[in-house]
């Protein structure tokens, strides 16, 4: 779990003691569940010493959690014959799901993953750069279905659902700004893939997400101070601030590649060596790979090429990096999916600009990292749920 005090520790600094009996069985009951998650089985023995409670408290939390289906009591080994078996417990992480998907220019993913975090299904829908966004949720819409069928999980087992895609979002889950995909500045997002589920829709930038991801399960685990840049048609950013997602008042933080002094607009156009954007038949994307993929080969002008972008985005990247001073810098996105020549070049550019030891690293999640990050995003929203002292059971 993210951002859990350590194990007997109560929420909100409550003191287990004292008050209104109604409260503390809550408080017990949430205490309860920070310490089994993650723990595997673990006795009733264990648990209470754990938490400094009495067994009968532990077990009255414990029976609580199982009545909402969040514990269950683990049979004994079927070979032990010999004393009572300590009675061992467990927490459902198939108790609920949560649903992360991911939305660009060209294509949509969606997966779902247990209370865990562990991803269970996932589906991948190609789009046409050009569609309208009517056709273009259509299709986002049938990569939840096809990814939930897969994952053979009814929709009405999600607790929350969260979406990440290119561009600025407002607080309510609309899509303020956005040049990279075509008709899609202005689509409540939030509103129009919430109308087939019964709770409010998350929705965050890509880059946003990105970083969540590689904090999460990446390369930037256990680091506090981040910067993450997504790659791709343009390049975003998404910055962590002591460990926390930064968004800005406006909910535009990173998006420095709006400046073209800055040189992150249309990367994968300048990478590919067109003179203007290609239109959808001409996908700048897949060019732009193809130059990566030669320069790895020792294509003497596919690396001038790369070369020559890496210098133009390093004055984006330095800009951030001497603005916030990070740990690290993460480099990921589809223009790093072809190897590290990319990241290499953008290191070499990069440290001189540089005033600090920052870290300058590829990402380790591939394609996945929006799509996980939009994972974690729901999973934060259940788990604030579920760790509310007036919280109902789901």
């Amino acid at each position: 779990m993210s951002g859990v005090p350590p194990h007997g520790v109560p929420p909100h600094g409550v003191p287990l003691h004292g008050g209104d009996p109604s409260v503390l069985r809550r408080l017990n009951s949430v205490a309860t569940l920070r310490a089994l998650r993650g723990a595997g089985e673990t006795t009733l023995t264990e648990l209470a010493n754990r938490l400094s409670l009495s067994r009968p408290t532990t077990e009255g939390a414990l029976s609580e959690l199982a009545a909402r289906g969040l514990v269950e009591e683990v049979a004994p080994d079927a070979g032990r014959r010999l004393g009572r078996p300590a009675r061992r417990y467990r927490f459902r992480a198939e108790a609920g799901y949560a649903l992360g998907i991911e939305i660009n220019a060209n294509r949509t993913l969606a997966y779902a993953a247990d209370l865990d975090g562990r991803v269970v299904g996932r589906h991948r829908a190609e789009l046409e750069v050009g569609w309208t966004s009517r056709e273009r949720l259509s299709a986002v819409r049938a990569t939840v279905r096809s990814c939930l069928d897969d994952a053979g999980v009814d929709r009405s087992r999600l607790w929350a659902v969260a979406a990440g895609t290119p561009g600025v979002i407002d607080s309510g889950g609309r899509v303020a700004i956005c040049t990279v995909v075509p008709d899609w500045q202005g689509v409540h997002l939030a509103r129009e893939l919430g109308r087939g589920f019964p709770f409010p829709v998350l929705v965050e930038n890509d880059a946003n997400l990105a970083a969540v991801a590689e904090r999460w399960r990446g390369a930037a685990q256990n680091v506090d101070d981040m910067v993450y840049v997504l790659a791709g048609l343009h390049t975003g950013a998404g910055v962590v601030i002591g460990g926390r997602l930064h968004r800005g008042r406006w909910g535009a933080a990173g998006e420095v590649g709006t400046l073209p002094e800055l040189g992150l607009r249309d990367t994968a156009t300048e990478l590919a060596g067109f003179g203007a954007p290609p239109g959808p038949e001409k996908r700048a994307d897949r060019a732009a790979e193809q130059v990566l993929t030669a320069a790895r080969t020792g294509d003497p002008a596919a690396l001038a090429r790369v070369d020559q972008v890496a210098g133009r985005m390093a004055r984006g990247i330095a800009a951030m990096v001497l603005a916030l001073d990070p740990e690290m810098v993460i480099v990921g996105g589809a223009l790093t999916l072809a190897g590290d020549v990319l990241v290499a070049e953008l290191r070499r550019h990069l440290q001189p600009l540089c005033l600090g030891p920052t870290r300058i690293e590829a990402s380790t999640l591939g394609d996945e990292s929006v799509g996980l990050g939009a994972v974690r995003l729901a999973l934060d929203r259940i788990e604030e749920d579920l760790l509310r002292l007036d919280a109902a059971s789901p």
